[in-house]
């Protein structure tokens, strides 16, 4: 007995609280459970209190002593936007704000980059300085508890509840939000347990007028929402996970053992996993906070339909792509001019690449390179024009990138995303195909797109790039037409899952809109059955310990 309640209720590594676990629906049907007694409630904070507390546990269960750091960032974050907006002077508003940028993005560089800077400054200088966890050394220092002071770990999710913590202060800084009412509410607008862990981000905007709502929810409603649960379970596990433990994850790692032919589909595999991995977490996350009363915001929008790599950006992770064009973008002066800010966020950049390369004589060459291009903008207008136009849409992207990770996977990726933009941009004001919308010219349009995010994704999947230089090896000099059909045929389930993930994704919206509304207007009894017998189907496709989200890292 004991043992079990040490499983129920205290954290494990090895087995966190995520959606594909029987663990997480069990907790979610108590959660439901006690939540239906607190929807009459007058007071709306002892709903919110609820969720709060139990948003806490199921952090606590994903990610160990670390909702502490979730606790801080709440209270913090809290009262920064009450004092911004009860003080008077511009000055000390901007001195509030810019200490919850400082302090938020100090505590993720902290958790998310120590190793590389440390790395680095040993690269560079032949030093031997070490990784220290200073936060583990203070606990045991004054509670007693031995954590590992050696090594530091990731929080979960810490990089998206980062994010709405800082949008949150900047827009009361701005005007266009007034503080919630309580620490309560705020802590439960922070730590919502369905987007908690790997977004979608969300605004305190579009979420917080919801907490003061009345409980609402209607058969489309409940319809909806258990459709988005098994439309997620499907492209998680039965889709994503299958393909990439079958497939996609021995080809990534050791593809000199494969053909070109098998890193190529393992390049395009691993497009399709990454999007059904994502967006089904979102599809869940939706689904449940939709059985709470509460709307999530879309995170995806058929990615793979974009005819250029602008759109897809519009499509894909819609809320971190729409929170780095108006917390970054837009205040660095978007397409108009570069700023202050642009060349501050140039002189950042410039100093990663510095340290991830570990050779300061790229010093020297970034100088006389700034020197040049100042001395062109100078003397040709144009070239000024277009510097100012593109230099915030590439230092987004690339800042994009490095939000990832610091490494140069992680540059390139960013730095090739950006590149893509800005060629189309080029190229539409001269190509005689942008204004025709025949379906050979969109075919063609989103097949050249897809291929160009897919060949970028070698960089965003690969550990090294070692890993990056195998593959494209493979795929430029062992392209075997021959083996092909003994390829196919060797991997048949794994090319049929491929196929099938693909003709669904790229079904039109008309398809798609009419077999949901056929599922939400079933009767309940039909839902159950169908919902029943998709999750036999999609637990029976399992073939290895349960897989993580892939945007779990970030």
């Amino acid at each position: 007995m004991e043992e079990l309640l040490r499983n129920i209720f205290l954290y494990s590594p090895e087995h966190p609280l995520i959606f594909t676990r029987f663990y997480f629906w069990a907790f979610f049907a108590i959660v439901l459970f006690g939540y239906s007694f607190l929807n009459n409630s007058k007071n709306r904070s002892i709903r919110a209190g609820f969720l709060f507390l139990v948003s806490l546990f199921f952090y606590y269960k994903s990610s160990g002593m670390f909702f502490f750091i979730l606790l801080f960032s709440t209270v913090y974050d809290y009262y920064i936007g009450k004092w911004v907006y009860a003080v008077g002077t511009k000055l000390k508003k901007k001195l509030l704000i810019s200490s919850s940028v400082f302090v938020n993005l100090g505590l993720l560089a902290y958790f998310k980059y120590s190793y590389f800077f440390i790395g680095s400054i040993n690269e560079i200088f032949h030093t031997n300085f070490e990784v220290i966890n200073y936060m583990a050394q203070f606990v045991n220092n004054y509670t007693g508890t031995h954590f590992s002071v050696d090594a530091i770990l990731l929080p979960v999710g810490i990089s998206f509840y980062t994010f709405q913590t800082i949008s949150y202060s900047i827009d009361v800084y701005r005007g266009e939000l007034k503080p919630v009412n309580n620490i309560i509410d705020f802590g439960f607008y922070v730590s919502f347990f369905p987007q908690l862990v790997a977004g979608p981000i969300v605004r305190a905007s579009q979420f917080i007028p919801q907490m003061y709502k009345d409980y609402s929810l209607t058969k489309a409603d409940f319809g909806l929402a258990i459709f988005w649960i098994m439309n997620g379970l499907v492209k998680k596990i039965f889709i994503g996970d299958y393909i990439a433990v079958n497939f996609v994850d021995r080809v990534f790692g050791a593809p000199l053992h494969y053909s070109g032919f098998e890193n190529l589909m393992a390049l395009f595999g691993y497009s399709l996993q990454v999007y059904v991995d994502f967006s089904g977490y979102t599809d869940i996350a939706i689904g449940v906070a939709l059985l709470l009363g509460f709307v999530l915001p879309v995170n995806f929008n058929s990615p793979y339909k974009a005819k250029n790599v602008g759109d897809f950006w519009r499509r894909w992770h819609i809320s971190l792509s729409t929170w780095l064009k108006d917390y970054l973008y837009i205040p660095m002066g978007g397409n108009r001019n570069g700023s202050a800010f642009s060349y501050i966020s140039l002189i950042f950049i410039l100093a990663f690449i510095v340290l991830i390369s570990g050779n300061l004589w790229l010093l020297p060459i970034f100088g006389l390179i700034s020197i040049v291009s100042i001395l062109f903008a100078w003397k040709f207008p144009h070239f000024k024009h277009g510097i100012n136009t593109n230099i915030n849409l590439m230092l987004t992207m690339l800042i994009g990138g490095l939000w990832h990770g610091a490494s140069w996977q992680f540059i390139i990726w960013g730095g090739l995303n950006g590149l893509g933009i800005m060629v189309y941009k080029f190229w539409r004001n001269i190509s005689p195909w942008e204004n025709i919308n025949h379906w050979i010219v969109n075919v063609w349009k989103i097949f050249l797109t897809f291929t160009f995010i897919t060949f970028t994704r070698v960089f965003f999947r690969s550990e090294s790039m070692d890993v990056v230089n195998g593959m494209m090896h493979q795929i430029f000099n062992s392209m075997s037409l021959e083996i092909i059909p003994a390829v196919v045929a060797g991997y048949k389930w794994v090319f049929i899952i491929m196929l099938i993930g693909f003709v669904f994704h790229w079904l039109p919206y008309k398809t798609k809109n009419n077999y949901r509304a056929w599922f939400i207007r079933q009767k309940y009894v039909v839902q159950a059955f169908i919902f029943a017998f998709v999750i036999f189907v999609v637990y029976q496709s399992i073939s290895s310990d349960m897989q993580a989200f892939i945007y779990f890292q970030f």
